[in-house]
């Protein structure tokens, strides 16, 4: 493991909680792991705990093998060969591209610099735009020069703190997956920071979702969206509602009772004895709920929302459960509507039950 990180923790004097608590993860050399979760969770703090910038509590930092920071030891931030991208670029007005890129690699003889500034300028992109000033590029393009003068001194991890948080929401998706194509040409491992699951999904291998200072799953983002560890990682990744379900045992199969009828031929499923009388909470994702105007259950349109080639539209049963779903958007159906669905699901995700929570 590249990077590892075991039972961290960091605190601020004065304050009660742990900014970071428990926090244990793993990072292979040559892969892009994404920290995500809501403001004030810890992600930064984590994030500035590797870099060397935040002094740690408890548990370690191991960077291939060697420890770099724990209770009794940190070694400083300029000897972790590490690269650091911020939201907010930090390039210096007055200097040219290239003299932003070769920033951090100006001991290297003018030959050297002005190849390596050439190497990552051509990387992300910028061949050719070693003289001009930050003021001349775009957004997307003096993230890219940030990027490139991380990238010059050859870090051995990369770290991005919301790296995008300033740039439109149309250029973030396609510019996570510009980085996270310069990033795998580097043979670079890093570590990003970013509130926005989209970004997390466009960049990252491996994600880990964050709150209150704790590491609720570190996963790739398949298994976060259909196989949550934790509540509030169902709550915070993608669109569903928590529905009431009751767990039967019928011969060797489970079968659960939900307000959309029976799910059946259910794969991973806990066994009903798992809740007290098999009653829990299945969480039924926005993709789950299929529009069939021949299906027996009936819901109510309560609202909608135009994504271009989708609705997610807000439904109320008859139960006055309410569910989403996902439906193409030429099924333009009103406010008010009743239509037809049906459950398909294929991964069944239950929790202790809860009453009256939807997501």
């Amino acid at each position: 493991m590249f990077l590892e990180v075991s039972q961290l923790e960091v605190r601020y004097a004065g304050r009660p909680n742990a900014a970071v608590e428990g926090v244990t993860l793993g990072l292979h050399a040559g892969d892009i792991g994404v920290l995500i979760g809501p403001s004030g969770c810890g992600k930064t703090t984590l994030l500035r705990a590797v870099a060397g910038l935040e002094p740690v509590t408890g548990g370690e930092i191991r960077l291939t093998k060697s420890v770099v920071s724990s209770a009794t030891l940190s070694v400083p931030p300029e000897l972790r060969r590490i690269g650091m991208v911020f939201q907010d670029y930090a390039l210096f007005p007055h200097l040219s591209v290239g003299r932003n890129v070769a920033f951090g690699i100006h001991q290297l003889p003018r030959a050297e610099q002005a190849a390596r500034v050439a190497e990552v300028l051509q990387l992300v992109g910028l061949e050719g735009s070693e003289n001009r000033f930050p003021h001349e590029l775009s957004g997307g393009q003096q993230q890219r020069v940030a990027l490139a003068r991380a990238l010059a001194p050859r870090p051995q991890l990369m770290l991005l703190d919301e790296p995008f948080s300033n740039l439109d929401v149309d250029l973030r998706e396609r510019l996570a997956h510009e980085v996270r194509g310069i990033l795998k040409a580097a043979g670079a491992t890093a570590l990003f920071v970013t509130h926005d699951q989209f970004e997390a999904f466009a960049i990252g291998d491996v994600i880990g979702v964050m709150h209150e200072g704790h590491l609720h799953q570190w996963d790739d983002a398949y298994t976060l969206y259909h196989r949550p560890a934790t509540r509030f990682v169902a709550d915070f990744i993608g669109h569903g509602v928590f529905a009431p379900a009751t767990l039967l045992q019928r011969g060797n199969n489970v079968v659960a009772q939900t307000p959309l009828g029976e799910l059946t031929d259910l794969e991973e499923c806990p066994l009903p004895s798992s809740y007290p009388g098999g009653e829990c909470d299945v969480l039924l994702r926005a993709d789950d709920i299929v529009h069939d105007d021949h299906a027996p259950v009936q819901a109510q349109i309560v609202r909608k929302s135009f994504r271009g080639s989708e609705f997610l539209y807000t439904l109320r049963l008859a139960s006055g459960h309410t569910v989403l779903a996902h439906v193409p958007s030429h099924h333009d159906h009103a406010l008010g509507e009743w239509i037809g669905i049906r459950a398909q699901v294929d991964h069944v995700v239950t929790f202790p039950r809860e009453q009256g929570t939807t997501i």
